[in-house]
């Protein structure tokens, strides 16, 4: 099965393997590992920030740092489509207590002027009636807004109307090196824009456990508190925090590879009749695309597909096709001709049963 449903189905290489079960250990929660203090006193240096916290895994830094940034019945602002609001399971109104107001956009990267307007519906009651609006979140990239970057001008420019409000501003950075390879931007010139950011090294990285979270000093240590609290901390990490330094090492600049074949497989699906890409030109990889005119729905197409050895995911009314470090240009070229086949099959039967 060709896995192109999302790049958290990226396996560790065997290399990785091997530096990970080659990895010194200690006691995580203590702060005795040696090879995850390696790993987050170089992802400090990387984002520019004073220090780092390891987590299991990307939700968690999210949640903990709405919790670091806030106070129970604070609003906080993010994309309509973000991740916090689509894919957590509510859980920062969970464990936060705060409201999430929903800025709108069409892929994920909103302006100044929208982030206003969000703010403005928030604050058409007077205190106390309404909450205070406390934290601005940002997506790097957009996840549901099909990969889209947040250029630097673009994230400088809401973070600073945001402060200028007198919110914090926090980064879910979970493809956040997705977007260095694709601009060239420098991950401390984009982390700079935020208060707080979280990388994830599951996902095109390749590694199977783990993200970090940075911020200051005094940031981190509430956030060390709040792990705890979350039910984060670790003994022998460092096992996994060496899978996260080798894809430091080893497949960063290697995501270009992800972006060039999520243009390939973009432009192949452009010329098939009945498949409508939303993403012609992918900022970095991911491709969303739909099938109304095959006359299917999206669970009868990915059931096809599946059936053909190809296997994509769907997002509302959209199906997904996620590149990374487990699909090769071969896969892509294999997917394009299996959509390319259930296109012919349902598109001839759908002209045959039009009237005349």
């Amino acid at each position: 099965m060709i896995p192109l449903s999302s790049d958290t189905e990226t396996k560790p290489t065997q290399a990785m393997r091997q530096t990970m079960a080659a990895a010194e250990v200690g006691d995580e929660q203590k702060g005795e590992d040696p090879t995850i203090n390696r790993l987050l006193a170089r992802v400090a240096e990387l984002l520019g920030k004073e220090s780092a916290l390891f987590f299991p895994g990307g939700t968690m830094c999210n949640l903990v740092a709405i919790k670091v940034h806030t106070r129970p019945a604070d609003v906080i602002f993010a994309d309509y489509m973000a991740h916090i609001i689509r894919a957590e399971s509510a859980g920062a109104a969970f464990s936060s207590a705060v409201l999430i107001e929903p800025i709108l956009s069409e892929r994920g990267v909103f302006t100044c002027e929208a982030f206003e307007q969000a703010l403005g519906r928030v604050r058409t009651t007077p205190v106390p009636y309404s909450p205070i609006p406390r934290l601005l979140c940002v997506e790097q990239t957009h996840n549901f807004g099909g990969g889209s970057v947040w250029r630097l001008d673009e994230l400088q420019a809401v973070a600073n109307c945001a402060r200028s409000h007198g919110l914090s501003v926090h980064m879910d950075g979970a493809r956040l090196m997705n977007a260095v390879v694709a601009t060239r931007t420098p991950a401390a010139a984009f982390a700079a824009c935020v208060d707080s950011v979280w990388l994830d090294f599951t996902k095109g990285l390749g590694a199977p456990v783990g993200a970090v979270l940075a911020g200051s000093k005094e940031f981190i240590e509430e956030a060390r508190r709040l792990k705890h609290v979350f039910g984060g901390a670790l003994r022998q990490a460092g096992i996994v925090g060496a899978g996260c330094l080798y894809a430091l090492d080893h497949h960063v600049e290697r995501l270009e590879e992800d972006h060039a074949n999520a243009q390939r497989l973009a432009e192949g699906l452009s010329t098939i009749e009945g498949i409508a890409v939303r993403t012609p030109r992918p900022d970095t990889n991911m491709v969303f695309f739909d099938v109304e005119e095959l006359g299917i729905d999206s669970a009868t197409f990915l059931h096809m597909l599946a059936n053909r050895g190809v296997q994509m995911g769907a997002v509302g009314n959209l199906i997904r096709a996620v590149t990374h470090l487990g699909v090769s240009q071969a896969d892509v070229q294999t997917a394009i001709e299996a959509i390319a086949d259930i296109a012919r099959e349902n598109w001839h039967d759908r002209t045959k049963a039009m009237p005349s």
